[in-house]
C-alpha cells in the first residue's frame, strides 16, 4: 500500500470511530509504528489529525462539540492535573456538584478517600466512576444526551430547590473575558444556569484550549464565576485579562 492510500485509509477509519489509538492502526493498517508514525507527521502537518495521548483524532471543528470519547483522551494529562487541583477545593462533608464533561469526570477519580462527601451529577461516566465508593450519589433526571453521556433535566421530572449545593464544578467549551462561559448544547446550558443559581461556590474546570472562545449558547457571565482551573498551557496574555477579573484564575502547574 502506498503512503498515500495508507493516509486516506488512516482518515476513513477516523471518521468512523473519531479517536483511534496507536495500537489499533498499527494492527488494522498492519505496519510498523515507525511507518505510522511517518503517515500520522504527514496528516498533522496537513492539519487533518491531531495527536493525543496514545493515540490520534480528527482535527476538531471550530464550529461543533467534539464528542465525549474524543475529549476523554484529549489532552488528558492536563485534565487529570486540573482535577487535582480542583480536590483541593474539596472537604469532607461537603456536597458538591460534578458536571457532565471529561475533566470533572477527572475529579472523581481523586474524591473517593473523602468522608460524609455526597456527589450530585448528571454524568453517567461520574456515576460508573463512584458507584462502588463509600461517596453518597445523586443523580439529577432528565433525558439522556447519548453522545455527551449526560442527563439533561426539565422541572417537571426534577425538583432542583430541594438541593443544597456547596460547590459546584463545570465544565464549558468556551471562556472568555467578555462573555463568560459558554457550551455548544442548549440543554446542557440550560442546566448549568440552574446548578450556577443554587450552588454557594461555583469553580469551572477546563484545559487551556477554551480560553478565547465564545460557542453557541451563553451559560454565564465571569462575575458569577468564583474560580476558574486550567492548565499551564494558557498563553500568558490570555493570564494576565483574566487576572484582571473579579474570578480568581488557578493554574494547575504539571509534576
Amino acid at each position: 500500500m502506498f503512503p498515500l492510500e495508507r493516509q486516506q485509509k488512516i482518515m476513513d477509519l477516523l471518521k468512523l470511530k473519531k479517536v483511534l489509538k496507536i495500537s489499533e492502526l498499527t494492527e488494522e493498517l498492519n505496519i510498523s509504528v515507525d511507518t505510522l508514525r511517518r503517515d500520522l507527521n504527514t496528516l498533522t502537518k496537513q492539519e487533518k489529525i491531531e495527536k493525543i495521548y496514545g493515540g490520534v483524532k480528527l482535527v476538531e471543528s471550530k464550529f461543533a462539540e467534539s464528542s465525549m470519547d474524543e475529549r476523554m483522551v484529549s489532552h488528558l494529562e492536563e485534565k487529570e492535573r486540573i482535577a487535582l487541583k480542583c480536590t483541593e477545593f474539596i472537604q469532607d462533608g461537603d456536597c458538591i456538584y460534578l458536571d457532565s464533561g471529561s475533566t470533572t469526570y477527572q475529579i472523581a477519580k481523586y474524591i473517593k478517600h473523602f468522608k460524609n462527601l455526597t456527589v450530585v451529577t448528571n454524568s453517567i461516566p461520574v456515576v460508573n466512576e463512584l458507584m462502588n465508593s463509600s461517596v453518597e450519589l445523586v443523580i439529577i433526571g432528565g433525558k439522556i444526551r447519548l453522545n455527551e453521556q449526560s442527563v439533561v433535566a426539565y422541572d417537571y421530572i426534577f425538583n432542583f430547590d430541594q438541593l443544597n449545593i456547596l460547590k459546584a464544578f463545570l465544565c464549558a467549551s468556551g471562556i472568555t473575558v467578555e462573555k463568560g462561559i459558554s457550551d455548544y448544547n442548549l440543554e446542557e446550558a440550560i442546566t448549568r444556569k440552574k446548578i450556577i443559581d443554587m450552588s454557594k461556590e461555583i469553580y469551572v474546570a477546563a484545559d487551556s484550549t477554551k480560553f478565547g472562545k465564545d460557542v453557541t449558547v451563553s451559560i454565564a457571565s465571569l462575575d458569577k464565576i468564583d474560580v476558574l482551573v486550567t492548565d499551564a498551557n494558557l498563553n500568558k496574555n490570555m493570564i494576565q485579562k483574566f487576572r484582571k477579573t473579579n474570578t480568581k484564575l488557578i493554574i494547575a502547574e504539571g509534576p
